[in-house]
């Protein structure tokens, strides 16, 4: 007889360990030349569509007055720096998605998104 999972402990128990998925830190250049080669054409306008993309959607949070459109922004900075493997910025993303507008924290967006150039 087959019964539904009750929860995520069943899970581990019954299906055994887990790996959690995380990322290694690595800089832009260094995880697009592991996905398409260093000296790929692909990988240098990767690189331009996603800090275009960044600076973009941080300049949309700096336009921001109420908490709709600066969390919209930030989820959407967040996946967009998640796919591309840049946790500083994903982490700050993921901080300011959780808040009200604030100028330290488009600061601290700001600082991570340097880090990614």
């Amino acid at each position: 007889m087959n019964r539904a999972i009750v929860s995520t402990n069943e899970i581990f128990t019954r299906f055994g360990p887990y790996r959690v998925m995380s990322f290694e830190p690595a800089t832009l250049d260094q995880l697009l030349a592991q996905a398409v080669g260093a000296d790929s054409a692909v990988a240098s306008e990767l690189r331009a569509l996603f800090l275009a993309s960044a600076t973009m959607h941080v300049a949309s949070l700096s336009q921001a007055r109420s908490i709709g459109p600066w969390r919209e922004e930030a989820l959407k900075l967040q996946g967009l720096a998640a796919s591309f493997g840049m946790t500083g910025l994903m982490d700050a993303a993921a901080r300011a998605a959780l808040a009200r507008p604030d100028p330290l924290l488009l600061d601290a967006l700001a600082d991570a998104l340097a880090a990614c150039r």
